[in-house]
């Protein structure tokens, strides 16, 4: 088959694409490189691959990298609440107006499967999330995400897979993912302030949200035209239960703060039990999870040249 990965250098995308190549895909790359593209360097060796500097608001662009592709995994987004915070045009821009930029070039055969987040949910923590529950956004990156997700729904022949919070490690990393960046924190600074850590969140290693897009496209005709979360029951967590499962694997100062807060107020557990259904599961734990980004920790060094220490 052959792919158009938007946004493929990224955080999934450079987890996702080495796995295609290896499954004989040949996969295009369609990247504005914003940060980069070094995660993507070891798919150079691969002669399926190819990469294409771009971005999903040039219509010319984006037209040319869909010429001759059998299916589109949408990740080029402007994400987290911080980033689209930080520019909301930007996430407008590309979340929402290069969807439909997409949307309007590709032809009704080409599959697309759209990364949509559960943070669309917003803070409710009174019952559990399904695909039925009303989307209720309470951060830009949801509303955008939210928009872009109902367009690909309504264009028809594509899903939209709502992802619960990303953790673990990938060619191209981020620490600002809250298991990253506690993490992190324990390794590097031997201890970690944690604020409302009563609050749940539900957790998607990068290589299950890489795997769940593998199968959707293995699984088409069974899974398109809807939404699915992606993630499962077991990996629901409060910020407290994943601070003290790094415990488990660094000894750092933990401590838990009764006064402040994250911007970011978002409070849910979600069910995963339509994916399931489907045949999807699932594979790496928290505790996997967490040991691989200690070991992923002591690798990576930020120097700030102000420091003496």
């Amino acid at each position: 088959m052959k792919i158009l990965v938007t946004g493929g250098a990224g955080y999934v995308g450079s987890t996702l694409v080495p796995m295609l190549l290896q499954q004989g895909h040949r996969v295009r790359v369609y990247d504005s490189l914003k940060f980069g593209g070094q995660g993507l360097l070891p798919c150079c060796q691969n002669r399926f691959f190819e990469l294409v500097k771009g971005d999903v608001s040039d219509l010319g662009g984006l037209k040319s990298a869909l010429e001759g592709m059998d299916a589109v995994v949408h990740l080029a987004a402007i994400v987290g609440y911080p980033a689209c915070k930080k520019e909301p045009h930007l996430a407008q821009a590309t979340n929402v107006d290069g969807t439909r930029n997409l949307l309007s070039l590709r032809k009704p055969d080409q599959k697309v499967i759209f990364a949509s987040t559960g943070s669309i949910y917003g803070a409710v923590p009174d019952y559990i999330c399904n695909e039925k529950t009303p989307r209720a956004p309470i951060t830009l990156y949801g509303e955008t995400k939210a928009t872009a997700e109902q367009m690909v729904l309504d264009a028809g022949n594509g899903i939209a897979y709502r992802y619960a919070t990303a953790f673990g490690v990938s060619n191209r990393m981020r620490l600002d993912l809250m298991p990253n960046d506690f993490t992190y924190q324990a390794v590097k600074n031997k201890s970690l302030i944690v604020y409302q850590g009563g609050f749940k969140r539900t957790f998607v290693h990068v290589r299950d949200m890489a795997r769940s897009m593998i199968f959707a496209l293995e699984k088409w005709d069974t899974v398109k035209d809807d939404v699915y979360n992606v993630g499962h029951e077991t990996m629901n967590f409060t910020k407290e239960d994943v601070a003290r499962k790094i415990l488990e694997h660094v000894d750092f100062y933990l401590h838990f703060a009764e006064f402040g807060s994250d911007a970011d107020q978002r409070n849910y557990e979600v069910s995963y039990e339509k994916i399931r259904a489907k045949g999807f599961e699932t594979t790496v734990d928290l505790d996997r999870g967490i040991a691989e980004l200690v070991r992923a920790a002591q690798l990576i060094e930020f120097q700030n040249p102000f420091a003496n220490v």
